[in-house]
């Protein structure tokens, strides 16, 4: 199965948000063809999480699982130091006190 472009997803998952009226940004641009993605949630209230994709062995199955959480200057830290490794991550942050991402709707993983 082919597999999407980093830039034709992130497109698509801005526009998920858009729909759900949940303002999200690109505060980091990546590799269109290959780069990682990262989605920040700011919760507004201070706190953040951080998630990011990764292939469970035992299923072949692809989920997000939190990266880094608690306060937002330390999940800042842990992306910064993410982006340090990989030049081609991207960076979508996502601002909403409800704490949603739509991360767990079909085809996110994929």
């Amino acid at each position: 199965m082919a597999r999407l472009t980093a830039d034709f997803w992130v497109r698509a998952y801005l526009a998920r948000l858009r729909l759900a009226d949940i303002p999200a940004f690109i505060t980091a641009k990546g590799d269109a063809t290959s780069g990682a993605v990262l989605v920040k949630l700011a919760t507004l209230d201070g706190k953040a999480k951080a998630f990011h994709r990764s292939f469970d062995l035992m299923t072949g199955e692809r989920a997000w699982i939190v990266l880094a959480e608690g306060e937002e200057a330390t999940v800042d830290a842990s992306i910064a130091k993410q982006r340090g490794f990989d030049r081609d991550l991207w960076v979508i942050e996502i601002e909403d006190r409800q704490g949603r991402t739509l991360l767990d709707e079909p085809g996110l993983s994929d």
